[in-house]
């Protein structure tokens, strides 16, 4: 490989003209920048998953289940029986899930209603997140709601015996009245007995938890239920018992574990990350470009190299064979310089925080950016220069072979 020896002189050697060397730091420099902010930036968005990860919603259950098609699942007691059978499994309840309507006062909003049995705190660590009031289904005569601090907020609700919670929704059954539109809509109404947060905007907004019975008596349901929820013995495997549950149920219905059911979020993560990888790399190949700089100045700097190795014997594809692997050289070791930096710079910030997340730190969960540095992204950077890196000094080789000719024929005459 006598190209890539000459290459590697070449790229270590001090250059007679000073300009030369610098436009081949330029180019460095602007491959290394690139290729730190893409490492940088990739962190980032490996910090808020891993995050989002980290603070799945305490009140998803370990395994949910829902049904493939429809809306309700039909047979939901013996399904409950089925999976409690299961070696692993601490709890099989019923919930469901529905849209409605919330009047409180003066101020109304639709809302995200979900029926739990009661205990269902005791299955649950919805019971810590209450700021204002109990987690309380019912009190006495009375069903009660506990709503989310988004919905209390919209509404105008909290916790007390003032005013009624008003709850509507479209009636499933039965012929309905042109001329009464309220014969449309089932309703009840509710004590609000606690108020929650749990710093989810999708649970925070507008949820309301509320008695089992009574969503099923206003959605007109006897043992239906939109999904299952079940939660694991401390210790065992959930992924176990998720196929456990899946290889029993079949594909009529959807088994998800608390990833899965985030899987929402995980995409938009995932989408918004890739993304601005593919921005980030298109500004490294415009950083690449001054690799066709330097290539064309280390020509005109190296034109009695050239001369001297074609009358050696030296072929058009070799010479210009050179300046291909230079030009590779340049693109990795300025790949190479920026990886190092970006990790550099992402465990400082990692150890350090100095970087903050702008706002009122005392309303944030987080101050400061999280990042995590994965050893796969660090590859495929590494690759993408390697690949930009080749395509460009390619590129300008072929673009100076006729170049190299020109220079080369006369200082072959001449030796001649």
């Amino acid at each position: 490989m006598i190209s890539l020896r000459i290459a590697l002189r070449y790229l270590r050697s001090k250059k007679s003209h000073n300009a030369v060397n610098v436009i081949s730091y330029v180019s460095i420099a602007g491959v290394a920048v690139a290729t730190m902010a893409i490492v940088c930036v990739l962190s980032v968005f490996n910090g808020f998953s891993e995050l989002t990860a980290d603070r799945l919603s305490i009140i998803d259950p370990d395994i949910k289940i829902s049904p493939a098609a429809g809306k309700t699942i039909a047979n939901a007691d013996s399904i409950m029986a089925e999976i409690k059978s299961i070696d692993g499994v601490a709890s099989a309840i019923p919930v469901i899930e529905e849209q409605a309507l919330a009047i409180f006062g003066q101020h109304q909003m639709p809302v995200s209603i979900k029926g739990v049995p009661d205990g269902y705190e005791s299955t649950s660590a919805i019971a810590s997140t209450v700021i204002d009031g109990d987690f309380k289904l019912s009190d006495g005569d009375y069903d009660c709601a506990v709503l989310s601090v988004g919905a209390a907020l919209r509404l105008g609700a909290r916790p007390g015996y003032y005013d009624l919670l008003e709850i509507y929704v479209p009636q499933r059954v039965g012929r309905i009245n042109p001329s009464n539109p309220l014969d449309a809509f089932r309703a009840d109404s509710l004590l609000v007995s606690g108020v929650y947060q749990i710093e989810q905007n999708e649970y925070d907004a507008e949820t309301m938890i509320m008695p089992l019975d009574a969503a099923r008596r206003m959605l007109d349901y006897t043992t239906q239920c939109s999904a299952i929820e079940v939660g694991a013995t401390q210790g065992t495997d959930v992924d176990r018992l998720l196929d456990e549950i899946t290889a029993k149920l079949g594909s009529d219905y959807v088994v998800a574990n608390r990833l899965m059911q985030q899987a929402s979020s995980f995409s938009i993560i995932a989408i918004e990350k890739w993304v601005t990888f593919l921005i980030l790399a298109f500004v490294l190949i415009i950083a690449s470009f001054n690799i066709f700089s330097t290539m064309s100045m280390l020509i005109i700097e190296k034109t009695d190299n050239i001369a001297t190795l074609n009358a050696l014997g030296g072929t058009p594809q070799m010479l210009s064979g050179i300046f291909l692997w230079e030009g590779w050289l340049i693109s990795l070791t300025g790949g190479a310089a920026g990886i190092v930096i970006g990790v550099m710079l992402c465990l400082a910030q990692q150890w350090g925080g100095f970087i903050k997340l702008n706002g009122d730190h005392s309303q944030l969960s987080i101050t400061e950016y999280p990042v995590k540095v994965e050893a796969g992204d660090l590859l495929i950077v590494m690759v993408l220069v390697a690949v930009i890196g080749f395509a460009i000094g390619f590129t300008a080789a072929q673009f100076q072979k006729r170049r190299l000719r020109t220079y080369s024929k006369p200082t072959a005459s001449y030796c001649a």
